[in-house]
């Protein structure tokens, strides 16, 4: 594995996950493969669980890692080429080359302008990282995608399905909130569900809230929430921007947050969510404290999905 931008970089999904869950049974069986090895992590914006979940993941296999914010940590960072460098003290190029020096393996987060579609859907930004580095990179979450999000979700879900023996239904369903927020979490998650055969998978969003097809392509989509939730087995909350109308917020009906009234529906549903999230605006405290959230452990997850991630390329480079 030479670089970890998405899904479409897995040879086999089920596998993966497979090697993932083993892992975190046994997680520090490959410690010796880190000796004398960094792992350099690179965030364009804040992160909890990312940044620490891939430390810990890290010092499961014995690496060293750095971090490195780059808007407190670092100069200023021009992004666009060309440009006349009168008011940014140091170019992207030369930045992502320079680091790409002191690690073996690079992991970057940014993220998108949500005002330019065609600008974040082309990853301009992350295909630039790609190019100027000299380490493999890892995806720490980029402008359409997040990708260490989505296979700790999928880890997720083995674990509550023993490993996708029997078929179950999963529901991605949108839910309020007071910003507009980037669509990485739904492409992602959508894009690796899609490659599990034992999964019938159903998005609902409000009208003019449909994701991009080349990542909701192959999920049964429907404006009506309460339709979706009948017989689900894993309620998994998110909520993203509009991207018919780019960025913008153009439903605020609170009728969308996810209610105790609303699991009744569901197969005794799981409920999901990545994390952070706004209590009693995506969800109510009482589906989020219950014992049917299992948030914390797909945050948990993370470590393993960034472990298993790290340990394929380090055993490429060895």
């Amino acid at each position: 594995m030479k670089k970890f931008f998405s899904v479409e970089d897995v040879i086999d999904v089920h596998d993966l996950i497979k090697d993932a869950l083993l892992l975190k049974e046994n997680p520090y069986d490959f410690h010796h493969i880190g000796k004398n090895k960094t792992i350099g992590l690179v965030f364009f914006n804040p992160s909890l669980r990312t940044r620490i979940s891939c430390q810990k993941a890290a010092f499961n296999l014995g690496c060293n890692t750095w971090v490195l914010d780059v808007h407190r940590d670092s100069w200023t960072i021009e992004m666009n080429d060309g440009s006349v460098m009168n008011f940014t003290q140091e170019h992207l190029k030369d930045a992502i080359s320079a680091m790409s020096m002191y690690c073996d393996i690079l992991a970057v987060r940014t993220f998108p302008n949500l005002s330019d579609r065609d600008y974040d859907d082309q990853e301009i930004i992350f295909n630039k990282i790609l190019n100027y580095s000299r380490v493999p990179v890892v995806n720490m979450e980029s402008a359409t995608l997040h990708p260490l999000q989505s296979l700790a979700d999928v880890m997720t879900i083995a674990d509550f399905t023993s490993f996708f023996r029997k078929r179950c239904k999963v529901v991605l369903s949108w839910a309020p909130h007071v910003k507009s927020l980037p669509h990485s979490v739904a492409n992602s998650f959508s894009q690796w569900v899609s490659k599990i055969k034992q999964i019938d998978f159903t998005i609902t969003c409000p009208e003019k809230y449909n994701l991009h097809k080349k990542f909701s392509n192959g999920a049964y989509i429907t404006h009506n929430q309460n339709e979706a939730f009948i017989n689900a087995d894993f309620i998994y909350a998110k909520n993203w921007s509009s991207y018919l109308d780019y960025g913008k917020i153009l439903c605020k009906n609170s009728d969308w947050m996810i209610t105790e009234n609303k699991m009744k529906r569901t197969n005794q549903a799981k409920f999901m969510h990545c994390l952070p999230v706004r209590r009693n605006v995506v969800v109510e405290d009482a589906v989020l404290d219950s014992k049917y959230s299992i948030v914390l452990q797909q945050a948990k997850n993370r470590i393993y999905a960034s472990q298993i991630i790290f340990l394929k390329m380090l055993q490429s480079l060895s």
